[in-house]
């Protein structure tokens, strides 16, 4: 039976491993970080594409428990006017699997719980630092190294390791790097704010006249939004030190001028908000070698603005899988994957590229999606996208 390293113990690393489960092939997930996630405060959606390949696999479920619906979108510009309203992409499901609003760190947990009841083993404080292909008279295998001195060996490693992926240079050293868009993407959650009016199931976006906001009501009346905010790029270690407080001025400032509730809601947040930078990739030319692979974000970024980068990774665990049962050695499975995939996630990536323009620009115009941190009204209604499925 095959064995698969994946590296990266994030949401494409637990759904891959879960799809490779289904399609007979054992795997093995080892995660850098000590206990699990990152970016621990950022909130994204999960939409109907995202879910129905979660349901191949049979792991919807929990995702669906732990979220809420996001039904519409209704967009006002920076005089407080309303521009319009629509149904969000998905919504017009009907089954359940419309679009769902959740915490990143809740998604990685549900996740890694369903993972964890099938059996799958997660090593964590395991940091890729190298692998290479060896032949042995069964044929080729990998082996992974890891910076605390430890290895593992298996019949493929699949990079599941994100933006800033070690499988990806391994893969192929001339990798292009990821390119900062021009913005900072801030978090914020709120339980202040009662007397602001939103509506149920909604996401407001504002085009203010310095930057973009978006926000929702959770079930519960807490208000979480974001904001994408034009800067220069800051230092991913020194990022998350900066205080909060610095945060929730520098942003309700840049929307005192407007007529909306943006500048209310931020100046009502306390200490829980988070900033990050945002990235993409344009094109990644080496997606695998004979015995490596990479998948998400790893293989193909967006910037937040599209909304889709955990729904685009969902569905290449599935796909990947899929290809692995269906073909007699890895390479083949890989251009087969690589096949069904590229066109679609960098079609993804431009279009997410088109929208933090627009946003950027602050002309209300029509988006397709204006937003910020895998949030909002994912691209329009437009099928191609959300409409996606998965023959297993």
């Amino acid at each position: 039976m095959t064995k698969a390293l994946i590296i990266g113990g994030g949401i494409a690393g637990a759904v891959t491993a879960m799809a490779l489960q289904k399609a007979g092939v054992t795997s093995e997930v080892f995660e850098a970080y000590p206990t699990g996630a990152d970016d621990v405060g950022a909130f994204l959606t999960v939409f109907a594409n995202g879910l129905e390949a979660l349901r191949v696999i049979d792991a919807h479920g929990p995702v669906v428990g732990h979220s809420f619906p996001a039904r519409r979108v209704e967009f006002y510009g920076n005089d407080g006017a309303r521009l319009g309203e629509r149904p969000i992409a998905g919504t017009e499901q009907g089954d359940g699997l419309g679009p769902r609003t959740l915490r990143r760190a809740t998604l990685y947990q549900v996740l890694h719980a369903e993972a964890a009841r099938r059996g799958i083993p997660v090593r964590h404080g395991k940091r890729l630092v190298g692998a290479e292909t060896v032949g042995t008279a069964g044929g080729k295998r990998v082996v992974a190294g890891f910076a605390d001195g430890s290895s593992a060996e298996g019949d493929l490693l699949i990079g599941a390791d994100g933006l800033h992926s070690v499988t990806r240079t391994l893969i192929d050293p001339a990798a292009p790097r990821p390119r900062y868009t021009g913005q900072n993407t801030v978090c914020g959650y709120t339980r202040d704010a009662a007397d602001v009016p939103l509506s149920p199931d909604t996401y407001t976006m504002i085009f203010g006249k310095r930057a973009f906001f978006g926000c929702t009501r959770a079930p519960d009346g807490e208000v979480w939004w974001f904001a994408n905010v034009p800067g220069t790029e800051l230092d991913r270690a020194t990022l998350p030190a900066t205080p909060p407080d610095a945060w929730r001025t520098r942003v309700a400032e840049l929307f005192a001028d407007d007529d909306t509730v943006a500048a209310t809601l931020v100046r009502a947040t306390g200490d829980r908000i988070i900033a990050s930078n945002a990235y993409d990739i344009a094109t990644t030319p080496t997606w695998h070698t004979d015995t490596m692979v990479v998948l998400g974000d790893a293989a193909h970024a967006a910037a937040p603005n599209a909304a889709q980068g955990a729904s685009m990774a969902i569905e290449d665990g599935v796909v990947l899988a899929r290809c692995l049962r269906d073909r007699p050695d890895p390479r083949s499975a890989f251009r087969a994957y690589e096949k069904l995939r590229r066109d679609r996630v960098e079609k993804v990536v431009a279009a997410s590229a088109g929208m933090a323009k627009l946003t950027a620009s602050g002309t209300p115009g029509r988006p397709s999606r204006p937003g910020g941190s895998e949030r909002g009204d994912g691209a329009g209604t437009d099928n191609w996208l959300t409409g996606y499925r998965i023959d297993w």
